[in-house]
């Protein structure tokens, strides 16, 4: 499997009113298995949209995609489900952590649903490595932003996806705290040769995947490498 990851022709447009607003127009890119990349463009410019309808947590309006040389638009939302839980992390922006289970639950959480056993020492070694090993027993509530990010981290990783979608995950962060979770990120991700599909307006941040595919009013525009 050479590419990971291919969008054909993606159009995505949404209905208000008696309006019809096109959010991505005629988007077409492949993703090569352990490559990482950066979708970059301003508020509007249909990153999230893309990034929803790439890991089949949305449909398009029209085109394909093929994630793990499966055609997303042939299966049910079961069959999709099933794929991410497989083969898919994710971090978000503002973290998505079940508020009344610990840090330790949340990270098992992805496992218990699969129905592996012997869940719990994963997912304590994850918490390890990502700083957090004397805050299994905290709530989020009881976590700094930072921290619950970095169980966020932990969660994605914790079965070993094939690819791993970041919707800004330093947004909503400091910038101090911001760059030790970049590092984070990109560490554990070369580690486990994780796929990166990451989403920011942050080009700093963007210029650590090497590709960068810019988008405005819902198109790509420039589709860069960088050193």
């Amino acid at each position: 499997m050479e590419y990971i990851l291919e969008v054909a022709q993606i159009t995505k447009k949404f209905r208000t009113g008696s309006k019809e607003i096109t959010v991505l127009n005629d988007v077409s890119f492949k993703v090569r298995k352990g490559e990482g990349i950066s979708i970059v463009g301003p508020s509007g410019s249909g990153k999230t949209t893309l990034l929803g309808i790439c890991a089949g947590l949305d449909q398009p309006t029209s085109g394909n995609i093929v994630l793990m040389d499966m055609q997303l638009n042939r299966m049910n939302e079961d069959d999709r489900a099933y794929l991410r839980n497989q083969y898919v992390g994710f971090i978000f922006q503002n973290f998505q952590l079940l508020p009344t289970i610990t840090a330790l639950e949340n990270v098992a959480l992805p496992l218990e649903m699969r129905g592996d056993k012997n869940i719990a020492p994963k997912a304590m070694e994850l918490l390890e490595r990502v700083g957090l090993k004397d805050r299994i027993s905290h709530y989020p509530s009881q976590l700094s932003g930072g921290e619950q990010q970095r169980v966020a981290i932990a969660r994605a990783f914790i079965t070993r996806p094939q690819i791993l979608f970041a919707d800004e995950p330093t947004g909503n962060l400091d910038e101090e705290t911001a760059a030790t979770i970049t590092d984070l990120i990109f560490r554990i991700n070369r580690e486990e040769n994780t796929t990166l599909v990451l989403v920011t307006h942050n080009i700093p941040l963007a210029k650590y995947t090497g590709r960068i595919l810019k988008f405005k009013q819902g198109k790509l525009t420039e589709d860069t490498l960088v050193n």
